[in-house]
């Protein structure tokens, strides 16, 4: 790989997932960064001791909780897919990154706007770490530009969005709540897993920071625990000072990984977005389902949005059963034989959880106001990479054995 920076060629994001990060002086002449395990960095005398400290980036020695080679080039990489971002922080877990751009942004007495339809660790985050450090959290629903304008005060310092919603999956207009925030002197932060740079290039519509969960679909084989931050050079410096303050630093043995599943990042969201759809095409005509929530799907709530904002999906959304009986939901769940039950996502396997998002809303109502109250049991499935008919077989079958009783 010739020393040129991916991000300076106007490379499609395809290419750039397989060229960025990889620095000859990081891989030196084989294709992957090797894995430096490194606790000490070694100094060739006190001059250059002494100099350690001073410059404080990626691509220096200092010690290993600033990371090494195989983390740089991990971060390195992810800049290059955000276009406008002047770096990357990795973090340990998604909830981590989350929790370190929080610590980062606000102080005591300040609040924190956030979407009713966030992830549920971030409301816990919400209601337990940050009040215990004086900040307010506020909830409001992501869909009323209105009400979201109105909902700050001269102590709002960060705004959490999310888009698509967890489980739910509604789509919000991400440019324009971005700006009000700007207008009003507050940090839009946007949760981009889902989508990812390569579906939505968050801080060019506006987003301050971006977040993702790299458990997901940059790992994208369920067997590592990563979160990233990536945003603009001042708010870049901020959230790299306050991670290494909190003693964040990632494994080399798990940004490896990270970079491995990176490399068919492209070609695993093509194959689950196609399959996703097919079999989001599929429930809608299905007698079981009141509605399915999938905004890449024309005519489903948000499609118009995704449509306009977005470039790429990913196989993660959610449908209602039709009927108030729980009880089936856990038999169709139970019944599932290609699909697993298990929290998170993205990775090559189809998993099936049940969304009960009513008890953790505190704005938007759920279900919705314009449909049938009885239908409120969802079902969120992630589609891998099996054959898409072979998992509608399954959901089929799983409809039959879960039959009222």
């Amino acid at each position: 790989m010739k020393d040129r920076k991916v991000e300076d060629l106007g490379l499609a994001s395809a290419t750039r997932i397989v060229a960025a990060g990889r620095r000859p002086e990081w891989t030196g002449p084989v294709v992957n960064p090797p894995v430096w395990r490194a606790s000490t960095h070694l100094y060739e005398n006190m001059a250059a001791l002494a100099e350690g400290p001073r410059r404080n980036e990626d691509g220096r020695f200092f010690y290993g909780r600033r990371g090494a080679p195989t983390q740089w080039a991990l971060a390195d990489a992810l800049t290059a897919l955000e276009p406008e971002a002047a770096g990357t922080v990795l973090y340990p877990s998604g909830v981590a990154a989350i929790a370190g751009v929080l610590l980062t942004l606000v102080r005591p007495g300040d609040v924190v706007l956030m979407t009713d339809n966030a992830y549920d660790p971030s409301r816990a985050m919400g209601k337990g770490l940050l009040a215990d450090f004086g900040v307010a959290t506020r909830y409001f629903d992501p869909l009323d530009l209105s009400a979201f304008e109105a909902a700050f005060c001269d102590r709002t310092r960060v705004v959490l969005l999310e888009a698509p919603g967890s489980l739910t999956m509604e789509v919000c207009d991400v440019p324009a709540l971005a700006s009000i925030a700007r207008s009003r002197g507050a940090v839009s932060v946007l949760d981009n897993t889902w989508a990812g740079p390569t579906g939505f290039a968050s801080l060019s519509h506006g987003v301050d920071v971006v977040l993702m969960a790299l458990t997901k679909h940059i790992g994208g084989h369920s067997d590592l625990m990563m979160g990233s931050a990536s945003a603009g050079p001042e708010l870049y410096d901020r959230l790299r000072l306050r991670a290494q303050s909190l003693g964040h630093v990632v494994s080399p043995d798990d940004a490896a990984l990270a970079l491995r599943g990176l490399r068919t990042l492209h070609l695993r969201l093509e194959r689950e977005t196609a399959s996703a759809l097919h079999i989001a095409r599929w429930l809608v005509d299905q007698p079981q389902v009141a509605r399915v929530l999938c905004p890449m799907l024309p005519g489903a709530p948000g499609h118009e949005l995704w449509s306009r904002d977005f470039t790429g999906g990913c196989g993660l959304f959610s449908f209602v059963l039709r009927g108030g009986d729980a009880a089936r939901r856990v038999r169709f769940i139970d019944a599932l034989s290609l699909f697993g039950i298990g929290y998170s996502w993205g990775g090559f396997e189809s998993l099936a959880v049940p969304v009960d998002p009513a008890p953790i809303r505190s704005v938007m109502a759920w279900p919705p106001a314009d449909t049938d109250p009885v239908d409120r049991f969802g079902v969120r499935l992630s589609i891998g990479l099996e054959d898409p008919d072979d998992l509608i077989a399954d959901i089929e079958r799983a409809f039959a054995k879960a039959g009222d009783k």
